[in-house]
């Protein structure tokens, strides 16, 4: 069941990274697919920042930073 929230949460968080953004998206499954990845990224940012996030919104804030942060450096890439 763990796995099926972090899919859920992760998927929220790339909608919401592709609206915070404004920019040329990757459309919903991109973005969606951004969000999954991100929320490892978040996860991994916050644990290096010591930043403790708990409950459904700290995920989901953690999610949204770690999607914001990929989706920057990928069009940075681009």
């Amino acid at each position: 069941m763990h796995w099926v929230w972090f899919l859920i949460i992760g998927a929220a968080a790339g909608w919401l990274a592709g609206k915070l953004t404004q920019g040329r998206g990757f459309g919903l499954t991109g973005d969606l697919v951004v969000g999954i990845l991100g929320s490892l990224v978040g996860g991994f940012l916050f644990r290096l920042l010591g930043v403790i996030s708990a409950g459904l919104i700290g995920s989901l804030v953690t999610a949204t930073v770690g999607a914001v942060v990929l989706l920057w450096l990928i069009r940075r890439l681009k």
